[in-house]
């Protein structure tokens, strides 16, 4: 008579060996690339082969946290997976270990895969395959060892053995991530020492915001610079392995290394970067202080041949982007490859080695972080990541205007109540920004000094506010004299529009 094992033993020794198995694979991407961890790979396909509402649904409902709530997800069904696994094979090992195949094979094609990996990252999901194997057969026998000899009354040999092996993953995966973080990118980085541009850009004006009425300070901190990418682990690339292949419709085909670039004259622009998924009235959008050389000057180098449309940009993770050639070319718009951030060189998070900036434009079709490779080609020839899920091809950013003080839903003494905020046309420039009160007459609002066309202008304005609630508006109007549109729109494909707007209530 066959011995039949619990529910709870049976689904124990699947999730003890599914956590086993993902340790061991996080254990040796620390030597492979982080890239090579299954549950990473398998992620980023995921995160690739999404349809776009999907996409957009997760960008709606987990903002900037949608990664972690997809690695959440995905922790989640591999939990019930694995637990599926042992309850299936109460009787006999065999199912689980043909479901503990399956998921292995999945995680070996999901590196297979990866731009970003050598031929060896293999070693990582089969290291995943094995070890899950064979911690879950070795479970499986003890428990129904124990099962036959008494009944399964006595459980302590097999806690015991199901804890150390749970103890023992716990230690690689940690293990993995303490080696990671030692061969990760941010040693190369703090290496590169100071880029010192040869042509600095003019000094910030102390009136450049109005940060005691409550605006943001003109430049943004690298730490609260906004992020969006769609990297589930950040790649890590070292300065001194870094590449950069520019190809395509060129006379020549020239790669350059991160020295090659750096011992160029080294040139800083102050920008101000929006993503295309800011609401009317987001957060979104953030200004820095870029250092590197105009993007121009390398294809220029290059040669581009009649007939090109688009820059096609490649990240080391795969990620890719098509950027208008004519943008690119532009000698008046200061495209550029940007090795600095705010002083000091990339984040790892925003780009390190190098990314591209190109004032004017939405981040999805501008600002490629961790390229590797720029293709000079034509919009037919090549179909880049968010081109593919329906968004607009070359996505110059929109006027828009934003409220900062007072904060929504404010409740407040009636009279007299400053109003700011700030407001943006890259490449454009703000003309003036105009503010009012329910349907009353357009206010116009005192704007601080620009910095130049690229960059965000802050602004204020008093408004005598009487008794009760209230909505307040504002509008930009650039200096092509486009005025900023009340018409509602939302973020896909090329931008949101409308008036932000903010409610309030005074209090006689």
């Amino acid at each position: 008579m066959s011995t039949r094992l619990s529910r709870p033993r049976a689904a124990a020794i699947g999730v003890v060996a599914a956590g086993a198995a993902a340790a061991a694979g996080h254990l040796l991407s620390a030597f492979l690339g982080r890239n090579s961890s299954p549950v990473v790979a398998v992620g980023n396909t995921v995160a690739e082969f999404s349809p776009g509402w999907l996409t957009e649904f997760g960008k709606e409902v987990f903002y900037v946290y949608d990664k972690l709530a997809l690695f959440v997800g995905m922790g989640l069904v591999m939990l019930v997976l694995a637990a599926v696994a042992g309850l299936v094979s109460r009787a006999s090992r065999t199912p689980g270990l043909v479901l503990i195949g399956a998921f292995g094979v999945l995680g070996v094609l999901a590196v297979l895969r990866r731009p970003d990996l050598g031929q060896l990252a293999i070693l990582a999901p089969l290291a995943t395959l094995v070890v899950g194997c064979g911690v879950f057969s070795w479970l499986h026998g003890r428990a129904v060892a124990e099962e036959a000899v008494d009944g399964g009354l006595t459980r302590r040999r097999f806690l015991v053995g199901g804890a150390g092996v749970a103890a023992g993953a716990g230690v690689a995966a940690l293990t993995g991530e303490v080696i990671g973080v030692s061969r990760d990118a941010e040693l190369s980085r703090a290496e590169v020492g100071s880029l010192v541009p040869a042509r600095p850009a003019p000094a910030i004006p102390a009136d450049a915001d109005f940060r005691k009425l409550g605006t943001p300070a003109f430049l943004t901190p690298n730490a609260e610079f906004y992020k969006i990418d769609t990297a589930l682990s950040l790649p890590q690339v070292r300065a001194e392995d870094w590449r950069l292949r520019i190809h395509g419709l060129v006379d020549r085909e020239v790669t350059v290394t991160y020295a090659d670039i750096r011992s160029r004259p080294l040139v800083e622009r102050a920008v101000t970067l929006c993503c295309v998924s800011n609401e009317v009235g987001g957060d979104l959008i953030s200004t820095a202080t870029f250092v590197g050389v105009d993007l121009a000057d390398l294809l220029n180098e290059a040669g581009v041949r009649p007939g090109a449309e688009q820059l096609f940009s490649t990240s080391a993770d795969g990620w890719t982007c098509g950027t208008p050639i004519s943008a690119v070319l532009d000698p008046g718009r200061g495209a550029m490859l940007a090795l600095g951030m705010n002083g000091e060189p990339l984040p790892v998070k925003h780009g390190f080695p190098a990314r591209l900036v190109v004032p004017g434009l939405y981040g999805y079709v501008s600002a490629t972080k961790w390229v590797t490779d720029l293709e000079v080609t034509t919009w037919s020839a090549r179909r880049a990541y968010w081109l593919e899920r329906d968004w607009a091809r070359e996505g110059p950013v929109k006027t828009q205007s934003r409220i900062d003080v007072p904060k929504p839903f404010t409740t407040q003494a009636a009279g007299k109540t400053v109003v700011a905020g700030i407001a943006w046309a890259q490449h454009t420039g703000i003309d003036r920004v105009e503010v009012r009160l329910d349907q009353g007459p357009w206010v116009p609002a005192t704007l601080t000094t620009e910095v130049n066309a690229d960059t965000w202008r802050m602004w204020w304005v008093q408004l005598d506010v009487p008794p009760g609630p209230h909505q307040v508006y504002c509008r930009a109007v650039d200096r092509s004299g486009y005025v900023q549109t009340g018409e509602v729109q939302g973020t896909v494909p090329d931008g949101a529009t409308g008036w932000h707007s903010i409610s309030l209530t005074a209090t006689a």
